[in-house]
């Protein structure tokens, strides 16, 4: 009715593509990002690179105040902040992920770990086929680390192309954080995955609605919690190696059974900032471009090869 409205003010036919175009689309072009190139804008790209991101994410709660597409939404923005400054394709593939342990919750959508790397393999295999050979593989969703690192060994030992773990690459090039460091324990929903979420995606940030949760661990786990918030990186080791896993396991650590509403973390969610998180995403884009940048030193594209 609004567009037919505005339609009839300006004096413009109803029939024209103006009146008739969908009121719920908002969004705007991207360049080099997958889901909105045509053909010849991707064979475009490929006279100037053969490198792709591909984030690999999740469809799960994230507390009250967080949609359950965080962990797919953040990488991706993340992923084609990098592909406005450098020439690489961004290729999300799957939305969901690995996330049997916040199955307590409502909405959580998890997978297989051989159905994500089957998926993502035949999907890389298409991206070979066109002509892209370096693969770049985002973590957006702790629990798919292994699975990323799977999948970076097998297009190294079964296929053409060649693919390096992002976040692990990027490692040497990050700038220290200047995000003031948490003295309570504060992980999945907490403020920093809030505080990004306010900068990447914030009309889908819900403060009215965040509230700190109240945390329930086995008591050997709570013991640990003052030397892993200290930084003992044994002490977060063996603590994440228990910690968040499904219910089916026996360890009494899932999300439903540690925390009251889903966040993982005790901290104050109001103290969440959005320029916390374009600090941490600015550290994040600017180590990328820098990888990029030493692995085109390293290895040239020539498209004919």
């Amino acid at each position: 009715m609004k567009n037919l409205i505005t339609c009839v003010l300006l004096g413009i036919s109803t029939s024209a593509a103006f009146c008739q175009t969908n009121p719920l689309w908002k969004q705007e072009k991207v360049e080099n990002y997958l889901l909105h190139m045509t053909v010849p804008e991707v064979e475009e790209l490929l006279t100037k690179t053969d490198m792709v991101i591909i984030p690999i994410a999740a469809i799960e709660q994230h507390g009250k105040h967080l949609p359950l597409g965080t962990d797919y939404l953040n990488g991706t923005e993340r992923a084609k902040l990098v592909g406005q400054q450098r020439d690489v394709l961004i290729a999300p593939i799957l939305i969901a992920g690995q996330s049997p342990y916040h199955m307590g919750f409502t909405g959580t959508i998890t997978l297989k770990a051989e159905t994500i790397v089957q998926v993502h393999m035949e999907a890389i295999a298409s991206l070979i086929k066109h002509g892209f050979k370096r693969f770049m593989i985002l973590n957006a969703h702790g629990g798919n680390r292994a699975i990323t690192t799977f999948i970076v060994d097998q297009i190294n030992q079964t296929t053409a192309g060649i693919a390096v773990d992002l976040g692990a690459a990027i490692a040497p090039f990050r700038d220290p954080s200047e995000v003031p460091k948490s003295e309570v324990f504060d992980r999945h929903g907490g403020v920093g995955e809030t505080s990004s979420s306010m900068y990447l995606m914030p009309n889908l940030v819900q403060m009215d609605k965040a509230e700190t949760a109240k945390l329930t661990l086995p008591d050997h786990l709570n013991k640990m919690l003052p030397e892993v918030v200290d930084g003992d990186p044994t002490a977060l080791r063996v603590f994440l190696a228990e910690g968040l896993k499904a219910e089916e396991t026996g360890k009494g650590t899932s999300s439903a059974e540690m925390s009251t509403n889903g966040v993982w973390g005790v901290r104050n969610l109001e103290e969440s900032r959005a320029e916390w998180g374009k600090m941490e995403t600015d550290r994040f884009v600017n180590a990328a471009v820098k990888f990029i940048d030493r692995w085109n030193e390293l290895r040239p594209y020539n498209p004919k090869n």
